[in-house]
């Protein structure tokens, strides 16, 4: 969907004409139904099942025989696994909705992430509205970690100017780009969701466990040392691990300090 909207832009940019509407088959989330890559065969209900499906089909198409990828079965447990985490710490409630939309949103967006380097603003900008919106609602904002509306928006201010700050500051240096605006958006709605208080948690896992990811990956010869590794994955893992454990690991830092 993306990629057919950059298309028409890149026309109108160039000056040529636009495709026209009536010649171009419906490409949306409905439209056209799930299909083999291989033999592009439609793929019937019963194989669609998340899980089930992959394990009974052996990890093949129905139709062709054609290897299917394991990815789609481990993001199906992913999200299954941390729909039920979100479940079990918020319940069936409010908050336990907000925390799914907000687990669903960073999963797609960081799958998105590792396979094009892009965090698409379709993601982004709606969840960063969502969040300034459960804000200013204040309907969670006795619920930990969502904040209130002040926060809400330091929050989303701060996490947009931080890694801007970082990336001019990484340019000037070295006269290349560290990281992408999809980056900062990211960060900005992670900061309007659970408030400014856990933005250094959050970026401080992500750079941690971004920085570890990337030597080890080195290290293993399974990734050039000048090949760009996504941060949004990272900043995803991190801005979930915050929404379950941020406040508690947040009071206990600051018990052990004394504060």
């Amino acid at each position: 969907m993306m990629d057919r909207e950059w298309r028409e832009q890149a026309r109108q940019l160039l000056g040529q004409p636009n495709e026209a509407q009536s010649t171009q088959a419906p490409f949306n989330l409905v439209t056209p139904r799930s299909h083999c890559p291989a033999c592009q065969s439609q793929v019937a209900a019963l194989h669609n099942l998340p899980v089930l499906s992959y394990l009974l089909l052996q990890g093949r198409c129905a139709a062709c025989g054609a290897a299917i990828s394991p990815r789609y079965p481990l993001i199906e447990l992913l999200t299954a696994l941390l729909s039920a985490a979100m479940i079990w710490q918020f319940g069936p409630t409010l908050a336990g909705s907000a925390a799914l939309v907000l687990c669903w949103a960073l999963i797609a967006a960081a799958a998105i992430d590792l396979d094009h380097q892009l965090l698409p603003d379709s993601i982004t900008q709606p969840l960063l509205w969502l969040g300034l919106a459960l804000g200013l609602s204040g309907v969670l904002a006795d619920t930990p970690p969502f904040p209130d509306l002040q926060s809400a928006v330091l929050g989303a201010m701060a996490g947009y100017l931080s890694l801007w700050t970082v990336y001019k500051v990484f340019k000037w240096l070295t006269g290349k780009e560290g990281m992408g605006y999809g980056d900062f958006k990211l960060l900005a709605a992670l900061g309007a969701w659970l408030g400014w208080q856990m933005l250094p948690l959050v970026i401080i896992l992500a750079a941690v466990v971004g920085a570890v990811t990337g030597i080890a990956m080195i290290v293993v010869g399974r990734h050039a040392r000048q090949a760009p590794i996504p941060f949004g994955p990272f900043l995803a893992a991190a801005g979930l691990f915050a929404l379950l454990w941020g406040p508690e690991l947040v009071s206990a830092y600051l018990g052990m300090r004394g504060v």
